[in-house]
């Protein structure tokens, strides 16, 4: 996969992959169908693993040739070793977590440095909704609040105090929209939020 292919398909992910270096050890933690360590691996020459529960996006995962484990993230990453991977990513799936905080510190354990990217529900639909009494739906939050796999609702800056809280600095925030970077008003008009972290 190039990246027009991985542009096309996903704009988000194709923000967040020029900052992932070229040959980098990367672990995807709710890899999904793979579509990321796809492109890693074809167009950066990445190696790495995929964590992912369902049984459809692990068989996606295997017949793009990513190498995939089937895991409940919820169960933590104690299979891999203290600064095993460059990066580790978890992109979109922080949020469907019940136990957000230890899981993050888990990412920061196993990767010298980890990206996250989140629905922002400070984004101005989100908020708009909430005043007309209703819970958003949107393209980032696309579920009903009764068949939801999003459990945590955050905002840029609430993630940004958790990230301090568990000793994490924060190199790089961005928020965006569509595949876009917004720099004017972030927290309002960015639809995902997406951090680079490191270690204090």
């Amino acid at each position: 996969m190039n990246f027009t292919e991985l542009n096309t398909l996903r704009p988000d992910l194709a923000f967040i992959a020029h900052w992932i270096k070229p040959n980098a050890q990367v672990l995807d933690v709710g890899c999904g169908d793979g579509v990321m360590l796809d492109y890693l691996q074809s167009d950066k020459q990445c190696t790495g693993y995929g964590v992912e529960i369902a049984d459809d996006r692990v068989l996606a995962c295997a017949q793009r040739g990513v190498n995939v484990i089937q895991q409940d993230m919820e169960n933590g990453l104690g299979m891999f070793a203290d600064n095993a991977f460059d990066t580790v990513l978890c992109l979109s799936s922080l949020q469907m977590m019940k136990h957000v905080e230890p899981l993050l510190r888990d990412i920061a354990r196993v990767g010298k440095e980890a990206i996250v990217s989140f629905p922002n529900f400070g984004y101005w639909p989100h908020r708009t909704a909430l005043l007309r009494g209703k819970m958003p739906v949107s393209k980032t939050l696309p579920y009903e609040w009764y068949d939801t796999p999003n459990v945590r609702c955050a905002t840029i800056y609430d993630f940004a105090d958790l990230a301090d809280d568990v000793g994490l600095d924060v190199l790089e925030c961005m928020a965006l929209h569509e595949g876009q970077p917004i720099k004017w008003l972030p927290n309002l008009r960015g639809s995902l939020a997406v951090f680079r972290l490191r270690k204090k």
